[in-house]
């Protein structure tokens, strides 16, 4: 399973919105083939492997890191007739796959033929790699991932606003594999106009995601970077772009009054955009988590002291008690070149 999951790891970035999925098939504690899911549209993991093992599946068994599907409503056939038909006698299955039209349901119709069937093999790791797509299958709404970089004392500039470099190249590589993995960046005018960032993926096979930029009143330079840089960029705007915007192939996501995060992850959540990476500044930050949008928090702690009067990774009014904070759980901690990460996931309230 551990093979099965690492197989699956290829689909990074390329299979959103489905899931990321390995398998593979064992004959005689032998592997004799292997797939995974490469992009959406594309052949399941499980059809994959099957069809490169042939007859030789039958008796073999199927290690598979999510639930084989059993429904129609998708570019592909069911893996679950597959599977049967193959003729392997047992599926080890990391995971049940959380889509309703799914959940459970493989797993009884290969039961049913007579194979054997054992769930939950790796089953924590095989949920962390796709927890975008168990949220985004779930609810709609985009799993939603904060990143910030900033020296130990917690500012990301400097007091006259310098930011570029506070990490070392070894995180800013790590961000950019985080990016070619979710489906579009979230952002700021602020940001565009201070830093004029391309905000792309720049990694060997990896994909750059879509680009959100919240620019209520169109301050963004029209020379910014993110408006001329390939793939698709998203202003988020009460204005008309401007035809040299449109021209350019960027897109208006309208809105009046005030803006709602929680509205704007529901506009991106039906355009199919199942993840999300927000790399903003202080008041975007501090939006996010005041609107419990948060999923995830990455920080990059650069070991270096700014500080005086300088920007916060986070605004915003702040917690008036402790017991107000924003509270993360399941941290981790690592060593990025000479910086140190701590990921997080935001613990909701209640």
């Amino acid at each position: 399973m551990a093979r099965a999951l690492k197989l699956a790891l290829k689909g990074w970035g390329h299979a959103s919105p489905n899931p990321m999925v390995g398998a593979l098939v064992v004959r005689d504690g032998r592997v004799i083939a292997e797939g995974f899911h490469e992009r959406a549209g594309a052949p399941h993991a499980e059809a994959v492997a099957l069809g490169l093992a042939g007859s030789r599946a039958r008796g073999a068994v199927l290690y598979v890191s999510l639930e084989p599907c059993c429904h129609l409503k998708k570019r592909t056939p069911p893996c679950t007739g597959a599977v049967i038909r193959s003729g392997v006698k047992k599926a080890v299955v990391a995971m049940t796959d959380p889509n309703p039209a799914v959940s459970g349901k493989g797993v009884e119709e290969l039961r049913g033929a007579g194979i054997d069937v054992t769930v939950g093999v790796l089953e924590r790791q095989a949920k962390l790699l796709n927890e975008a797509y168990i949220k985004y299958i779930a609810t709609g709404m985009p799993f939603v991932i904060l990143k910030s970089a900033m020296s130990l004392d917690g500012k990301i500039a400097t007091s006259s606003g310098e930011s570029k470099w506070i990490t070392g190249p070894a995180a800013r590589r790590l961000v950019h594999r985080v990016r070619s993995g979710v489906d579009a960046i979230l952002t700021a005018v602020g940001t565009v106009a201070a830093d004029d960032p391309e905000m792309t993926a720049r990694t060997n096979g990896g994909k750059s995601p879509a680009r959100v930029v919240i620019d209520p009143e169109l301050r963004s330079p029209l020379s910014s970077r993110i408006f001329k840089t390939p793939p698709a960029t998203f202003v988020v705007t009460r204005k008309a772009l401007p035809g040299r915007l449109e021209s350019a192939g960027v897109k208006a996501i309208n809105f009046e009054g005030e803006l709602s995060l929680e509205w704007l992850l529901g506009r991106l959540g039906a355009m199919g955009i199942a993840s999300v990476l927000i790399e903003g500044g202080p008041r975007l930050n501090a939006h996010a988590f005041e609107e419990g949008v948060v999923d995830k928090a990455m920080f990059f702690y650069a070991p270096k002291i700014l500080g005086g009067v300088s920007f916060p990774s986070i605004a915003g009014q702040g917690a008036a008690r402790l017991q107000d904070a924003w509270r993360l759980g399941d941290l981790t901690a690592r060593k990025v070149g000479e910086d140190i990460l701590i990921t997080g996931y935001v613990l909701k309230p209640g």
